[in-house]
């Protein structure tokens, strides 16, 4: 009974002598709006995605990427409406789980990738809709198409980042497109025409 109390006793003060030496962890980015600096930034693209979403025969809601994006983004968080975003993505980038599909959707039947290399948004105007979010309209050009579409935008947060030693704001931004619309019409209607987009942006403030 003595070696099982000591024991027990033991591992309690090893727990708490581990709780007391764990360093803490720093919170890299805040999620305070007013900690966003304006200014001028441009696309950090390691950590920037636009993702896609669409019904495949009605049995799934199948999704793929596009990455590699470049462009700017000119910042007032006091005043949005001066601020203006400017982003372009390669075609090239599109990947699925599938490289077979992959090819397919980079093709002349769907996003011809060989005559329409890159897709690009333009804002035309920003209006804040709340502490953390906006609504950001702008110009989509996809397949030599331009279209105005409407994207939710919401604030995931800002700070120093430690190893490119910038600041960094990021955001999410979700919408919704009709890829006929754009005249990518394969298989229309049993894969979806209705397109969900969920984008991933991060910036980094330029000197």
């Amino acid at each position: 009974m003595t070696i099982r109390i000591f024991a027990a006793g033991a591992l309690t003060a090893l727990l708490a002598l581990t709780t007391i030496a764990a360093p803490a962890v720093a919170q890299v980015a805040s999620q305070d709006p007013a900690a966003v600096k304006a200014g001028a930034y441009k696309v950090e693209a390691y950590h920037t995605q636009v993702g896609f979403s669409l019904s495949h025969f009605g049995f799934t809601n199948y999704s793929g990427y596009f990455s590699d994006a470049s462009g700017t983004l000119t910042l007032d968080p006091a005043n949005l409406a001066v601020t203006k975003l400017d982003v372009s993505v390669p075609i090239s980038s599109l990947l699925t789980t599938v490289p077979v599909l992959d090819s397919q959707l980079k093709g002349d039947q769907w996003f011809d990738a060989a005559k329409f290399p890159t897709a690009t948004f333009v804002s035309t105007q920003i209006t804040r809709t709340g502490a953390e979010t906006a609504t950001i309209a702008g110009d989509l050009t996809l397949h030599g198409v331009t279209r105005p579409i409407i994207l939710k935008a919401r604030l995931i947060g800002s700070g120093n980042d430690p190893i490119r030693k910038a600041f960094t704001v990021g955001f999410e931004a979700t919408g919704d497109i009709n890829r006929g619309d754009f005249g990518i019409k394969q298989y229309l209607p049993l894969v979806g025409d209705d397109v969900s987009l969920t984008i991933a942006g991060a910036f980094l403030l330029q000197p």
